[in-house]
């Protein structure tokens, strides 16, 4: 059996190569909300995370103030991962002498990957729009990011902390645009030296190559019915004609109407809008439709670059409580400076060989789609 000391020798430098990794690969969680994961958990705990109400403004009348109702939005730590790797004695030599196997890194940026991507996906109750769905934004202006920076403000999002997720393809085209390369447009030189766009117009830009691609339904021809929908409503009711299919987290526009709208989690979508059926949305609905057919239609098939404020999501990366209560492993944890995700490394010897296995256990929701919006691509 692997002497202790020899261990502790190894599992420093291990558990800090995978940090590197960490900090190389997991882009979303340093810039989402991390106020709420102070104290140690297990799989299945929550946490509550308040969600003020809205207030209105009223004239000064005596004894006539409302309560307030704030909600609250619960982050369940249901996400418990790892990814694991053996070496043979001769390799735990070399980490014990400096020497750290790749597969540490490897297996911290699987992990790290896996959070990435999964704030990447919930993105299906962000209905803000900025783009065209198919079409790489920022191939000759920066249309795409005013029309989502506009929608942010119209969103009542507020101004700062606000970034920009992209995929490769998008920063590639920003990245030409003068407005970010040229020092006397951006106000420095590191779009030049560094290819970086760094903070512009109210955002801080970074790519990230997670970023998804939403597969919108296939609805062509959808309207509304004549029956007439009231403002604020959060369901309407579909006419019998067109065809295709409106999918949870499909973005949508009403004939008449600015706003753009997202098929949520609280309906199904509508299986055949050629059948009729409902859609429930987000936000409830700006403007009044009449009695009368209103057209519905989706945004195609679209690579989800966002623009957001970081209180769109929170997200909680907790120690874990109670490890190895026998005594029967090796464990250390650390928690990244930069990503904010704590990770642990557990050693256990094997067969003539020595078993690695990190592991990262942490809860996600989105709980202000309104502080977010899509740029399509």
């Amino acid at each position: 059996m692997v002497q202790t000391n020899t261990l502790a020798l190894a599992v420093p430098a291990l558990l800090a190569q995978g940090l590197l990794a960490l900090r190389q690969m997991a882009v979303m969680p340093r810039y989402i909300n991390r106020a709420y994961e102070a104290q140690a958990g297990e799989k299945g705990g929550t946490i509550s995370v308040p969600i003020p109400s809205a207030i209105t403004a009223a004239a000064v009348v005596p004894n006539t103030v409302g309560g307030i109702v704030p909600t609250s939005a619960i982050i369940t730590l249901n996400n418990w991962w790892e990814a694991s790797f053996q070496v043979n004695d001769m390799e735990l030599q070399n980490a014990i002498a400096g020497v750290i196997p790749m597969e540490a890194t490897e297996a911290v940026k699987a992990l790290a990957n896996q959070v990435d991507t999964l704030v990447l996906t919930t993105h299906n109750t962000i209905y803000g729009w900025g783009g065209s769905a198919g079409t790489t934004p920022f191939a000759t202006d920066l249309a795409e990011y005013l029309d989502a920076r506009r929608a942010l403000n119209n969103q009542l999002a507020p101004p700062d902390p606000r970034y920009v997720v992209m995929n490769a393809d998008a920063e590639a085209n920003a990245l030409g645009l003068r407005a970010f390369q040229d020092a006397s447009f951006r106000g420095d030189t590191a779009g030049i030296l560094n290819g970086e766009i760094g903070r512009k117009l109210g955002a801080t830009w970074f790519v990230d190559q997670n970023v998804v691609t939403h597969t919108a339904g296939t609805a062509a021809g959808a309207g509304t019915t004549n029956a007439g929908f009231a403002a604020g409503v959060t369901q309407i009711n579909l006419q019998a004609q067109g065809a295709g299919t409106i999918l949870v987290g499909d973005v949508f526009t009403i004939a008449g109407q600015a706003q753009t709208y997202v098929a949520d989690g609280t309906g199904t979508g509508c299986a055949n809008v050629g059948a009729g059926g409902t859609v429930n949305f987000t936000p409830p609905l700006a403007v009044t439709i009449g009695a009368a057919i209103t057209g519905v239609t989706l945004k195609q098939t679209h690579v989800v670059n966002i623009a957001f404020q970081r209180d769109a999501w929170a997200l909680a990366s907790r120690p874990f409580a109670g490890a190895d209560p026998l005594g029967v492993g090796f464990f250390q944890s650390a928690v990244d400076p930069v990503s904010g995700l704590t990770l642990r490394l557990e050693v256990q010897r094997q067969h003539k060989r020595t078993l690695f296995s990190y592991d990262i256990l942490y809860g996600l929701q989105m709980i202000r789609p309104a502080f977010a919006a899509r740029i399509g691509g």
